[in-house]
């Protein structure tokens, strides 16, 4: 699937009525990603439901075919994947088309870096500015090589190894991807492949690998991170998987019924793993009311219900150890901090100069432009609450950054004067459906 070179603009205007109602979002990306890869590396078949069909999965879904593996369609979230096993995979006969997606990009060069072939990486524009040093300068002691274009940017050539060595390495920053390639190189690797990450961060790599059969190793640091480690070459073996919903795209929905006045709204079957709900406890500190019911285990992973009631919004203090179960939704908390009473701190965003844009840059455009006050103390982030006064009347350039735009949507939902949105093309990438679910909740979008 490609991306349109169209861009479409939003103008969004203040939503008079409550949200109401009961919905479910689309399936968590970041393990419909890992279910993809993992069911491609696995001896056997697996079924995958749930599955999110965003244009960031569809381009991990396109790789694996291309590698070799056997992903097919049965119904809407319903996939059959005949594995390769591990070390099998076939060398593409073309380039390898990520899109927008960094994970995609990420967590495929670890795989790559142990399978002796050649292989060429790109991407869309977004994904082309991003730097991939971060995997490849590690995954290159495996004996793996990588081209790339200056400052460690897509397009790559990965020349992989048959013969890849163990890695043992401590993350100089906390990074969910960069733990998640480097445990996926060492699967076809010979020894023990270890990671240090000085802060845990999600885990699903971790517990998709054990539930396909692999045995994985955590050990708990004494200053509060962790040690992941493998031993390989291993076997994974073809098995069900049901994806849950995904709490970053249930954020939006929480955020915009929390500020918006009579709202009620409940959001079922979405994903609670610890390591990825920092956003609801950020929420649950400014105030807000959330209620998580029906909490169950589905396919290895907490779910649950989330009821939300609109409320008064107030200001908190965000230390930064809190940041890596919360990266993606700094740019929808963002608008909830300067929606509420006070004034929020946000501590230690470096991660967020790394993501689909500067979203650190992106996010101070984005209030400033809608007058509201934002200050920056090296990666901290401080945002002037307007006490459910936020200006508006500005224009939001989301730089091909779908988290933005959708922030930006809902910021227009709330605001005294009309947002205008640049282009929202590029939600369909991780949320394909957010405008539909948004107005069968009464948000209105005119799209």
């Amino acid at each position: 699937m490609t991306n349109s070179s169209a861009t479409k603009p939003l103008t969004v205007s203040f939503l008079q009525s409550p949200l109401q109602g009961k919905i479910k979002v689309p399936g968590d990306k970041s393990i419909s990603h890992r279910a993809l890869m993992f069911a491609a590396l696995a001896t056997g078949e697996s079924h995958i439901t749930g599955l999110l069909e965003g244009e960031d999965v569809m381009q991990t879904a396109q790789a694996m075919q291309a590698l070799g593996a056997k992903p097919q369609r049965i119904a809407e979230g319903e996939w059959h994947v005949i594995g390769k096993g591990i070390g099998q995979l076939t060398e593409p006969e073309d380039v390898l088309n990520m899109g927008n997606s960094g994970t995609s990009a990420r967590l495929l060069s670890g795989i790559l870096a142990s399978h002796g072939f050649l292989s060429i990486m790109t991407g869309d524009g977004s994904l082309r500015k991003r730097p991939m040093k971060r995997v490849t300068v590690p995954l290159s002691e495996t004996g793996a090589r990588f081209e790339t274009r200056e400052g460690g940017k897509l397009p790559m050539a990965i020349i992989g190894t048959a013969k890849a060595k163990p890695l043992e390495y401590c993350l100089p920053v906390a990074s969910a991807q960069v733990k998640s390639a480097i445990l996926l190189a060492g699967l076809n690797a010979h020894g023990i492949t270890c990671v240090e990450e000085p802060v845990a961060t999600r885990d699903h790599t971790e517990n998709m690998l054990s539930h396909f059969g692999v045995e994985v190793h955590v050990e708990n640091l004494p200053k509060g991170g962790k040690k992941i480690s493998v031993k390989g070459p291993v076997t994974l073996t073809g098995k069900d998987i049901k994806v849950p919903g995904d709490p970053s795209s249930a954020t939006f929905m929480l955020v915009a019924a929390a500020m918006i006045k009579g709202s009620d709204v409940c959001i079922e079957n979405v994903g609670l793993n610890p390591l990825r709900t920092g956003a609801f406890e950020v929420l649950k500190w400014m105030g807000i009311d959330l209620q998580i019911l029906n909490e169950r285990i589905e396919g290895g992973e907490p779910v649950g219900d989330l009821v939300i009631k609109a409320g008064e919004l107030k200001a908190v203090d965000v230390p930064p150890e809190h940041a890596p179960s919360m990266i993606d939704e700094y740019p929808i908390l963002s608008v909830a901090a300067a929606f509420a009473h006070g004034k929020t701190i946000f501590r230690g965003l470096e991660e967020l100069r790394v993501k689909e844009s500067d979203r650190f840059t992106s996010i101070v455009e984005m209030l400033r432009g809608n007058g509201v006050q934002v200050d920056i103390d090296g990666d901290d982030l401080i945002i002037h609450g307007t006490a459910g006064n936020i200006p508006g009347g500005g224009l939001v350039a989301t730089h091909m950054d779908h988290r933005l735009a959708m922030s930006a949507s809902i910021l227009g939902l709330v605001a005294q004067k009309p947002v205008k949105v640049d282009d929202i093309t590029f939600i369909r990438t991780s949320f394909p459906n957010y405008f539909p679910l948004m107005n069968a909740l009464g948000a209105k979008f005119d799209i």
